[in-house]
């Protein structure tokens, strides 16, 4: 909603604010511990507003010991209650839906690339689309708990190491959380064991999902086989390469259905659709309702079913690997 060329307030922008890593001034590079009670101050301070949609470019760890966590990322409300985890991704949409300031708990926040490519790619650091909360066992949860703490009191005692000894201790303690976390998550066990090509392939299409939309383009550039490409990715994810960029594609446009006011038309091209009508087919296609049938259906109102549609897939999620 506009007057006069400005948005209003509470309507939807016309993009979701992308929110970079910046550490809190006084503190050492590569990675933050902050307790939930002072989360919203921190953002805050950076000129962020929690409480509305954003797209982080880092990782969030949330570990939850008192109260609940109430938010969303992408389209899904979750409460993360006490032993629980969650873990946003660099690039999902992120909103807290209560206040945070009666929270005990803690945040890890830190930048893609700060721990080493081989933790990376044991815990599938790179799979943007994945958010999962999870609860461990007693047994994991206690182990957990010891490697938190361990972070925690590090961060706490920066003067008792040079600075480079310090980072590279938070370094190796975050590694070994992640790794513990990434082992309670079944969902991600075939793609740890994914080989290079399907890694490859991943980050391509996460460079230039807008660009191309064909398997054949990313096999020349990766210089792989179509074959080659499909058969990693079921095997990696349980779909096909096609099937892998339409999801790609999908999420982006979802995410902008939902949290903008971008209309179908803009977005379609942001996304590789030359032809607004191009679009509008495509995503009917592969969830059963139009781009403005599912924006009405997030915003809560009813949508009018699809012609020769009415079976189609929940269009809340579609039902393939990457989403």
């Amino acid at each position: 909603m506009k007057k006069n060329g400005q948005t209003l307030p509470g309507s939807p922008s016309l993009d979701i604010a992308a929110v970079p890593y910046r550490p809190t001034p006084g503190t050492p590079p590569g990675s933050e511990v902050v307790p939930l009670d002072r989360l919203a101050e921190r953002a805050h301070s950076h000129g962020v507003d929690p409480y509305r949609p954003s797209r982080p470019v880092f990782h969030m760890l949330i570990h939850v010991r008192v109260g609940t966590v109430r938010c969303s990322v992408d389209f899904g409300t979750d409460e993360v209650q006490p032993g629980d985890w969650l873990w946003v991704r660099p690039g999902q949409v992120l909103r807290f839906l209560a206040p945070l300031e009666s929270i005990e708990g803690t945040a890890v926040v830190f930048p893609a690339g700060f721990v080493s490519g081989t933790t990376a790619t044991l815990v599938s650091a790179a799979e943007h689309a994945r958010s999962r909360r999870l609860t461990p066992a007693a047994g994991h949860a206690e182990s957990l708990g010891r490697i938190l703490g361990a972070l925690e009191d590090e961060y706490a005692h920066l003067s008792d190491l040079p600075l480079t000894a310090h980072i590279e201790t938070m370094r190796h303690l975050l590694s070994a959380l992640l790794i513990r976390l990434a082992h309670l998550d079944d969902s991600a066990l075939q793609e740890r064991a994914a080989g290079e090509p399907f890694r490859r392939f991943r980050e391509a299409v996460e460079q230039d999902f807008a660009r191309t939309h064909r398997v054949e383009d990313y096999a020349a550039r990766l210089g792989y086989s179509t074959r080659t490409l499909t058969r990693a990715t079921r095997a990696a994810a349980g779909c096909g390469a096609k099937r892998f960029i339409d999801d790609r594609v999908l999420l982006e446009a979802k995410r902008l259905l939902v949290h903008t006011s971008l209309t179908p038309a803009a977005i379609g091209e942001r996304i590789g659709f030359t032809h607004p009508t191009a679009f509008s087919a495509y995503f009917r296609q592969r969830t059963g309702t139009t781009p403005t049938g599912f924006r009405a259906l997030a915003a809560g109102a009813p949508a009018s079913p699809t012609p020769g549609n009415q079976g189609a897939t929940d269009s809340w999620t579609t039902s393939g690997c990457a989403v």
